[in-house]
């Protein structure tokens, strides 16, 4: 998406489809200050643990996955459908899909790293 400053009116279906994994791919709409990703998750997908200066708000539509929250992922929860998690500034994180999963997730600022490709974390280890 170029040109953050004008209105925008879209449905998710005429959002490119970005293939992250074989089991992870993402949509994402974003602004100057702000972006939404539609991200599908297959069971047993896992997201490694990352960290990143954007604040999270993670929102589970279908399915549910479970967080490893700090350096050592000391807190780990569960987030269902219907269930919401914000996730501060350079928190560390890692998550699991317990299920097939559907959420949308919410960053501010945008994720460059998501822009320029440069998000390699997905695959690692």
């Amino acid at each position: 998406m170029d040109d953050e400053s004008r209105v925008r009116h879209l449905a998710w279906e005429e959002v490119e489809k970005e293939q992250i994994t074989d089991v992870i791919s993402r949509r994402l709409v974003w602004g100057e200050r702000m972006m939404i990703a539609q991200v599908v998750l297959d069971r047993g997908s896992v997201v490694p643990k990352h960290a990143h200066e954007n604040e999270q708000i993670t929102y589970i539509l279908e399915g549910a996955l479970r967080f490893w929250i700090g350096e050592d992922g000391e807190e780990e929860l569960v987030v269902r459908a219907g269930e919401i998690l914000y996730i501060p500034s350079n928190v560390p994180h890692k998550a699991e899909a317990l299920e097939d999963t559907l959420d949308v997730d919410v960053f501010s600022p945008p994720r460059q790293d998501w822009l320029d490709g440069t998000d390699t974390y997905f695959h690692e280890g």
